[in-house]
């Protein structure tokens, strides 16, 4: 077979599989192999690390993209050409609501669109949403580990330091925006206009309030909650993909 690797993931049809998870960080491909069996090292090249396995006997890649809009869209449209159809990613986020505590899950419904990637896609009245059905797949999953979650929408930008960070907070606090990250509705809306399935799902590493830098810088060091949220976000994603998988299963027995 003559592989025609896609030019930043660095993987060809041959490493495919119908599903992925996307973290940003690189260093949290690795984390997940903990939960995989036949575990394989495939490419790692520039924000692009990956590797796959199997849950379940579901084969998953596990592919990081970097911090950011555009490096998650060339990930997700070189996925798709590789025949990844569904994927979910699995990321770090800060809260916006007093009540949500480091280490909690964010599953976002849907996300303000206050970057400029999928608008080079798509009008700015396009909405960013998941698919319903993977959605509920980490809903279900969430609830059957009983782990604490938050459901909402949350805000996805392109900033850590503008002058304008903290007010831009508060704004969009007082109007239910529960958490902001920098990718879901990159994921959300390319996703949607590409016909794949996906959907988000965070781990709170700053709590409302708190001081964006010391927070990551916390989360790299390794404190205790966010590891644990991590923890969670990843085994409630790999669940996920194992019940949307016996879904489709059922469904394509239905119709035979």
């Amino acid at each position: 077979m003559i592989s025609t690797l896609q030019p930043h993931i660095r993987l060809g049809v041959e490493n495919g599989a119908s599903y992925a998870l996307l973290p940003g960080d690189p260093q949290r491909v690795d984390k997940v192999k903990k939960w995989l069996t036949d575990v394989e090292d495939l490419a790692f090249n520039r924000e692009y690390k990956t590797i796959s396995g199997f849950y379940k006997n579901v084969k998953i890649l596990v592919t990081s993209t970097g911090i950011g809009g555009p490096s998650l869209a060339i990930a997700l449209e070189e996925l798709k050409n590789i025949g990844v159809n569904t994927m979910i990613r699995i990321g770090s986020c800060g809260a916006l609501n007093a009540g949500i505590k480091l280490g909690e899950l964010i599953i976002p419904s849907g996300a303000v669109r206050d970057e400029g990637t999928s608008e080079a896609y798509i009008e700015k009245h396009y909405p960013a949403i998941p698919d319903t059905d993977l959605l509920n797949c980490l809903l279900n999953s969430a609830k059957k580990f009983n782990f604490p979650f938050v459901n909402g929408i949350i805000r996805s930008h392109d900033s850590f330091y503008t002058d304008r960070e903290e007010e831009k907070k508060e704004y969009w606090s007082k109007r239910g925006i529960i958490a902001s990250d920098m990718e879901t509705s990159v994921l959300f809306v390319v996703g949607k206009l590409k016909a794949l399935n996906v959907a988000s799902i965070l781990n709170v590493v700053v709590e409302a309030g708190g001081d964006t830098s010391d927070g990551i810088n916390n989360y790299v060091d390794g404190q205790k909650e966010s590891e644990l949220g991590e923890d969670r976000e990843i085994k409630t994603a790999l669940e996920a993909i194992f019940e949307f998988n016996n879904q489709i299963i059922k469904e394509k027995e239905k119709s035979r």
